[in-house]
Order: structure tokens, then C-alpha cells, then sequence
């Protein structure tokens, strides 16, 4: 038997892997990565999501750009204004703002490649816990949006509104909001 004979069958399988994991960063990226940019900014609409990255980074970055807007108020307000006008683009023409995401994305990742690996080990691990206790993945994300809505309540209610219109459409035309894959 040739040493790596037991693999295999591992190898036979990695386009589809492959495809798993791009769909995963890609998911990453959508939910995550870019509204976590936002996240310092009063009244940004980004959605919450329960897989993204360190709190402690976003806290970071929360807390530079309170210093950017107190030492340039100005340049604070354009910043604001510039973000207002993309979430409207991007709510008028979401294919294509998705279609620039992925693009600014690859082009981050072959910037940084050791960066995009990390991002893509930490979402595997996460994607294994909650695989195997889906019960605690759950938990924890309505732990952190029972947190989010204590911060920000006036945003929770926009939310929840908002998710209460999702499930009505859901009600409305099930195929439209499966996941691909999902039963």
C-alpha cells in the first residue's frame, strides 16, 4: 500500500470542498467582514451576524473611528454620507454590490493571503462547533443579539422588524428563502 494511498478518497472529493469553502468565506465576507467596517458609525444599518470575527477587533476599530470623527467632525460627516449613499445603491442593485464585495475580497486576499487562511480556519472551526452542538451555536448568537439590542435599541427594533418582513415573504413564497442545500 502506497503511503498516501489512505487519502485517497479525501483527494477525490476537493472541488467540492473547495466550492464548500468559497462559499463560506463569501458568507463570511457578506454577513461579517464588511458591515463590521460600519459598525462604529451612529445609525449604520448592518446586519448582525453570530459567525463574525473577534469583538475585541471590532471594539478596536469602533474606537479609532470615534477618534477620526472627533479630531475631523467634517471629513466624519462626508465618510457617513458616502456610506449612506452605498447601503442605498446597494439596497437598489444588491447583485451588484455583491458582485464588487467579492471582487475588493479577492483582491484583499491576494494582498494578504495568510490573512484570508486565517479567516477561512476560524470559520471551518466554527462551522465543526456548531455542527456538532448546534444547540450552544444558537444560544450564543441570541446571546449576542440580546446584547446588540441593549446597546442599541432603537437599531434592535429595525431589526427585528426587519426580520419579521423576511419571515412573512418566507411564509409568502417558501422556495425563494431556502439555502441552498437546506431541506
Amino acid at each position: 500500500m502506497r503511503p498516501h494511498a489512505m487519502f485517497d478518497h479525501i483527494a477525490k472529493r476537493e472541488p467540492p470542498m473547495k466550492r464548500q469553502l468559497l462559499m463560506s468565506v463569501l458568507s463570511f465576507v457578506l454577513c461579517c467582514a464588511v458591515p463590521a467596517f460600519a459598525q462604529g458609525l451612529p445609525g449604520a444599518a448592518v446586519r448582525s451576524n453570530p459567525t463574525a470575527g473577534a469583538p475585541a477587533d471590532r471594539e478596536a476599530m469602533k474606537g479609532r473611528m470615534q477618534e477620526r470623527c472627533q479630531e475631523n467632525p467634517q471629513q466624519c460627516e462626508e465618510m457617513k454620507a458616502k456610506m449612506k449613499q452605498r447601503r442605498e445603491q446597494c439596497k437598489a442593485d444588491p447583485q451588484k454590490c455583491r458582485e464588487e464585495m467579492k471582487a475588493n475580497r479577492e483582491e484583499r486576499c491576494k494582498a494578504n493571503p495568510q490573512r484570508c487562511e486565517e479567516i477561512k480556519a476560524k470559520m471551518k472551526e466554527r462551522h465543526e462547533q456548531c455542527k456538532a452542538n448546534p444547540e450552544k451555536c444558537q444560544a450564543d448568537r441570541k446571546a449576542r443579539f440580546e446584547e446588540r439590542c441593549k446597546q442599541n435599541p432603537q437599531r434592535c427594533e429595525e431589526m427585528k422588524a426587519r426580520m419579521k418582513e423576511r419571515e412573512a415573504q418566507c411564509k409568502a413564497d417558501p422556495a425563494k428563502c431556502r439555502r441552498p442545500g437546506a431541506k
